[in-house]
């Protein structure tokens, strides 16, 4: 009787021991389930921002290309000719506007509905929606251009560090 009671307690002693493993083994899963997440999210988030880098480059290479600069393998290759057509092309723009308002101005009328300005021999009226539109376009390029300007040189800095 001794021998079936102890016999009896093994057993049972055992079947708790299985619940318990299986209780282990799923919540070592349901762990292994989170980090597998959480590493999948980190790659996610990494390669998104690679991509994002990636784009950004090819449109401030296509900037420049329009710029007539080029930059490959740690070269920066400036088409001269390019570079003066768009210089000259981006100064003619300028000199029309220029030449515009300043007839404009002579004859007391101005009507530059992009700017948002009025102006004629009676009246003057400005929106200033408009013109505060118009500025931060404008400064939003001049902004770009900028960034462009400083990574050329970030770039130039970091390809003479490199000894290229």
């Amino acid at each position: 009787m001794k021998h079936i009671f102890l016999l009896g307690i093994l057993l049972l002693t055992l079947t708790g021991c299985q619940d318990k493993a299986k209780e282990q083994a799923a919540h070592d899963a349901q762990i292994a389930e989170k980090v597998r997440a959480e590493v999948r999210a980190e790659y996610e988030a990494k390669e998104a921002a690679r991509k994002a880098e990636l784009e950004k480059q090819k449109q401030a290479a296509t900037k420049l290309n329009r710029m007539g600069i080029d930059m490959e393998n740690g070269k920066i290759i400036i088409d001269t000719n390019q570079t003066k057509t768009f210089f000259n092309n981006l100064g003619k723009q300028m000199q029309q506007k220029i030449k515009k308002m300043s007839e404009d101005l002579q004859k007391g009328v101005i009507h530059d509905q992009e700017a948002g300005i009025e102006i004629d021999n009676e009246h003057i009226n400005i929106d200033l929606n408009k013109t505060k539109t118009l500025l931060e376009i404008w400064t939003k390029k001049m902004q770009g251009f900028v960034k462009e300007f400083d990574n050329v040189a970030k770039n130039l800095e970091m390809n003479t560090s490199k000894g290229y």
